[in-house]
């Protein structure tokens, strides 16, 4: 006597054989809990509205409200520098996951924690919507790493290769800027990339051609910001020509990223008076700029949060 499945049992003649029944298989990583979904997104939601009140309580509105241009091509160019950023991650994720136009917001959100609560933290979120978002891949966490990695790979490359370059103006002494500590900045950041890269078989996870990819569009964005933070400056001040603007947008995204630099801001801002004069003018810039972005930053934090109080389910 023989055992048999209903899967292999004979149909007898004149009958027909039902089907077999189908077994759904749920991924144990994606097992769904909406309701604590919805608690996470709540509870950033609430984190993010704390953020935005505190930095209110730092800002001086009134004054930035006089210092507002009132054009309109500037507003354009403003948007589309505050946007950049997420675009860019958008075509990423697009050609790696076909990421839909939806998944806009997902970014947004991701610039916002970043930007508001704390570094990295948008990743986190982004991770763990797509991880919840099956159809787009399968496995989430290795294209938000390889696209983090790379990110902060592209931008040491372009500081490596800005500091060759403006080394004998940024390390002179009337700047007060050691160019000792420029080379220490500089030896971190190459002994951190040539690690990446010995270790890039074990680091990454994407294709070569995939990697290729996000590095081109990560570079588009540093140069793309670059260009549209020197033009928004011009709009401002439009005495000093564009080239001196570009010039400083540089000089500035070289300063951001030396790790062992203190007060980034001030030397900043000492190079600008240095190179251009009109102290007052400069000082007021930059303030206008960080002011500007500040209050994006909170605008948009607060029309997410509101939307992720009203619908938690919808972003969990």
């Amino acid at each position: 006597m023989s055992d048999t499945s209903p899967a292999m049992a004979l149909t007898l003649p004149g009958t027909v054989a039902s089907p077999a029944p189908s077994l759904n298989l749920i991924p144990q990583d994606r097992t769904s809990n909406r309701g604590r979904n919805a608690l996470i997104s709540i509870g950033l939601s609430l984190a993010v509205i704390a953020a935005v009140i505190h930095e209110l309580g730092g800002l001086d509105v009134h004054h930035l409200i006089r210092m507002v241009p009132t054009r309109p091509d500037f507003w354009l160019t403003f948007a589309a520098f505050y946007l950049l950023t997420p675009a860019c991650d958008w075509m990423i994720f697009h050609r790696l996951w076909s990421l839909p136009g939806a998944g806009f917001f997902a970014l947004l959100r991701k610039k916002v924690y970043n930007e508001l609560l704390l570094g990295y933290l948008g990743e986190a979120y982004f991770y763990t919507w797509a991880r919840r978002r099956g159809a787009l891949t399968d496995a989430p966490f290795g294209g938000v790493k390889d696209v983090a990695i790379l990110s902060a790979m592209a931008g040491n490359g372009v500081t490596v290769g800005l500091l060759a370059i403006m080394l004998p103006l940024v390390g002179t002494t009337s700047l007060g800027l050691d160019t000792r500590m420029l080379t220490l900045s500089l030896g971190v950041i190459v002994v951190i990339s040539i690690a990446a890269m010995a270790f890039r078989k074990r680091v990454f996870t994407l294709s070569r051609p995939e990697l290729w990819m996000i590095t081109r569009v990560h570079l588009f964005r540093i140069f793309g910001t670059t260009f549209l933070n020197a033009l928004l400056w011009r709009m401002v001040l439009p005495d000093v020509p564009l080239s001196w603007w570009l010039y400083l947008a540089t000089l500035r995204l070289l300063v951001s990223r030396l790790p062992l630099v203190p007060n980034k801001d001030l030397l900043f801002a000492g190079v600008a008076v240095v190179m251009l004069g009109h102290e007052k003018d400069i000082g007021e810039l930059m303030a206008l700029m960080a002011g500007l972005i500040l209050v994006a930053h909170l605008l948009l934090g607060t029309l997410l949060a509101a939307r992720d109080l009203a619908q938690p389910e919808q972003t969990a």
